[in-house]
C-alpha cells in the first residue's frame, strides 16, 4: 500500500518527510512552485535532494498511489482535494495533513469520499524539523487506524489516533493554537516595543532566564513564515466561531502574524538582530 506515497504540495514539511532517514516507499510529488519558470530548477533540485520524484501535474503525482499526502497551505486545502478527487485511485487514502479548521477538514472529507479515496484527518503538532518522521501527529475519522498503518509503513513514528469523526484531529490542534501561535504574536508585540524603549535586557530579565531563547525562537517563526500561519490563524477563527467563541484575540494574532510574514526578511540570524530589524 505504501510502496508509492503521492504527495500534493512539496514545501518545508514534504521535503522533510521525504528526504528523511528512514522513509520507506517511493515519492512523487506535485508542487504549485513546479509551474513557475522562475522557480522550477531550484524546486526540482530540492526534489532530487529529497529523493523526490517530481510531477508536472496532479495526475501524475496520484496515478498508482495508494496514500496521498496533502501538505499545501491552509488556503488551498479544499481547492487541493478538489483537484486530486477525479484523480485518486479508488480506496487509496488521502491524508490531510493541513492546518485548516475542523469543517474545512469535512467539506474535503465529502470531496474525496465521494470520489472513491479514504479521507483522513491528520494534525501536524509540532514543527517538522528536527523531528521529520517524529513529528507528532494525531489521526482521526473513518480510516484513521488504516491511515496509522500506513504512516508507520512510511517511517513516521509518534502516532496517535483520536477518538471521533473527520475535524476531531484538527480540533485539537486548531484550539491549540490559539496559545500556541497568539504567543508569538504576543512576544512580538512585547519585543519590538522593549526594542524602541531601549529595555529590552530588562524586560527579558523581568520575564524569566529563558525568554532570550524563546523570543528568538518565536520570532524566528513570524518572519520565516508569517503569513502561513496567518492563514492558519484565520481557519482557527473559523473554529472557534463554529463554535459560538468570538475569535477577538485570534483575528489580532493573525494580523500579527501576517504584517511580520509580510516583511519578508525571512531568518536572521539573533535575537538582536531581529529586534533591530523590526524595531526600525
Amino acid at each position: 500500500m505504501t510502496a508509492h506515497v503521492a504527495m500534493i504540495g512539496c514545501g518545508e514539511a514534504g521535503l522533510a518527510f521525504a528526504g528523511a532517514p528512514g522513509r520507506c516507499g517511493s515519492v512523487t510529488a506535485f508542487d504549485i512552485q513546479t509551474d513557475d519558470p522562475a522557480r522550477r530548477d531550484a524546486k526540482l533540485a530540492e526534489y532530487r535532494g529529497a529523493g523526490v520524484t517530481a510531477a508536472m501535474t496532479v495526475a501524475e503525482a496520484l496515478a498508482g498511489a495508494g496514500v496521498v499526502l496533502s501538505l499545501v497551505t491552509a488556503d488551498q486545502a479544499l481547492n487541493a482535494a478538489q483537484s486530486a478527487a477525479p484523480r485518486i485511485s479508488p480506496g487509496a487514502l488521502y491524508l490531510d495533513l493541513n492546518s485548516v479548521a475542523p469543517a474545512t477538514k469535512r467539506a474535503a472529507a465529502a470531496v474525496i469520499d465521494t470520489a472513491g479515496g479514504r479521507y483522513v484527518d491528520v494534525a501536524v503538532m509540532a514543527p517538522v524539523h528536527p523531528k521529520r518522521l517524529g513529528v507528532p501527529l494525531l489521526v482521526s475519522g473513518a480510516h484513521a487506524a488504516a491511515a496509522v498503518d500506513a504512516l508507520r509503513a512510511i517511517g513516521f513514528t509518534s502516532l496517535k489516533l483520536i477518538a471521533g469523526d473527520t475535524g476531531a484531529a484538527a480540533s485539537v490542534k486548531m484550539i491549540r493554537s490559539v496559545v500556541i501561535k497568539g504567543v508569538e504574536a504576543l512576544t512580538a508585540e512585547c519585543m519590538i516595543a522593549a526594542a524602541r524603549a531601549g529595555v529590552v535586557a530588562e524586560v527579558l530579565a523581568a520575564l524569566g532566564e529563558d525568554w532570550a531563547t524563546r523570543a528568538d525562537y518565536n520570532l524566528d517563526r513570524m518572519m520565516v513564515h508569517g503569513l502561513r500561519r496567518a492563514a492558519e490563524m484565520d481557519e482557527v477563527a473559523a473554529t472557534l466561531e463554529g463554535l459560538g467563541v468570538v475569535p477577538s484575540m485570534t483575528r489580532a494574532t493573525a494580523k500579527r502574524q501576517r504584517e511580520l510574514g509580510a516583511l519578508g526578511l525571512g531568518h536572521v540570524a539573533g535575537l538582536d538582530a531581529k529586534l533591530e530589524a523590526l524595531a526600525a
